[in-house]
């Protein structure tokens, strides 16, 4: 089955529940599901030019073609933090329709982590380090509160090249498809194929009658000072201040779980969007889809992801894209 929503066009019957939904008005988001500590411009401003998304199937993989235009208000940009302009993007990204577990977590490295419905990334990672050295280990985390990048109250803003991507919960899309009730809502996909949900998800994963809860994930502050770099004790300024505490919330170190959903009522592996680290995963559980990976001028070549226990700490971690992204 196909249906038109706009520009949107979708072919997987699943994704009917929340079309009559995406004709939300602009509202102002400012003070809903933010981190402690940080500061948002409020998305009151209508985007440049409308959004354009089109989601096809074919016998293995999910389309996906956009512009990279949300479907909600924006913020003022540019801002203060943020000198960058929206433009209309170029996208095709597609995923697998049947995605397999890796034997190991794969670590996201230079590469959004996922795409919206709507058409528009997940992209948790920045280019701000201490001291400016992006050859450290610590990267500033964009939603601590201790440093400004001028998201706005979708936890988004905007990249060099025009692009706007979310960092954390896209909040104008889920007051959209949820109208502003606890439900659980497909916000996208990770570049594996597996299905994006947030904050809230079945308290029971087998049974979707049971009471929605907000998910909590097992990332907690490591308890010991930080050893190098700025020294001091871990407070959620830097990638590296976190640790995976298995056990400790609801979620796996990937940020995700095994459960029904409203899409898959037989049961699938599914990501979870958070209100604490890591508010979008930084693992995934399985492969990744090449059309993810970066690629342009000043880039060099692709960098595929790598494999191994998330648990790592400072001259282990993640390392950031060494090209200017804000």
């Amino acid at each position: 089955m196909r249906t038109s929503i706009h520009s949107i066009q979708i072919t997987t019957a699943t994704l009917l529940s929340w079309t009559a939904a995406i004709h939300g008005s602009i509202t102002t988001l400012a003070h809903d599901g933010h981190p402690a500590g940080a500061s948002h411009v409020a998305a009151n401003q209508h985007p440049p030019v409308p959004g354009r998304v089109q989601i096809e199937t074919t016998t293995t993989h999910r389309i996906i073609r956009s512009n990279g235009i949300p479907n909600h208000g924006v913020g003022q940009f540019p801002n203060r933090r943020n000198p960058n302009s929206i433009r209309a993007q170029n996208y095709t990204y597609r995923v697998p329709l049947a995605p397999q577990k890796a034997t190991n977590p794969i670590e996201l490295v230079r590469q959004p982590w996922g795409i919206a419905i709507n058409g528009v990334l997940f992209d948790p990672g920045t280019a701000e380090y201490w001291r400016g050295d992006r050859s450290g280990d610590w990267n500033y985390e964009a939603l601590s509160g201790k440093v400004n990048l001028g998201l706005d109250s979708n936890h988004a803003h905007v990249q060099p090249n025009g692009a706007y991507h979310y960092h954390g919960l896209p909040t104008g899309l889920w007051k959209t498809l949820s109208m502003g009730k606890p439900g659980m809502h497909l916000l996208g996909w990770a570049a594996d194929g597996f299905p994006i949900y947030g904050p809230y998800a079945y308290q029971d994963p087998d049974d979707p009658k049971s009471t929605l809860t907000k998910m909590k994930s097992s990332y907690q502050l490591k308890p010991a000072p930080r050893s190098g770099g700025p020294g001091g004790k871990p407070d959620g300024t830097f990638t590296a201040d976190y640790q995976y505490v298995p056990h400790s919330g609801d979620l796996d170190e990937c940020g995700g779980r095994t459960g029904v959903t409203p899409e898959y009522p037989q049961g699938t592996y599914y990501y979870v969007l958070t209100e604490d680290y890591p508010f979008i995963p930084r693992f995934f559980r399985g492969e990744p889809d090449p059309s993810f990976q970066r690629r342009g001028p000043g880039i060099g070549p692709p960098r595929g992801p790598r494999q191994g226990p998330p648990n790592r700490g400072p001259g282990q971690g993640r390392r950031g894209s060494r090209r200017p992204r804000f």
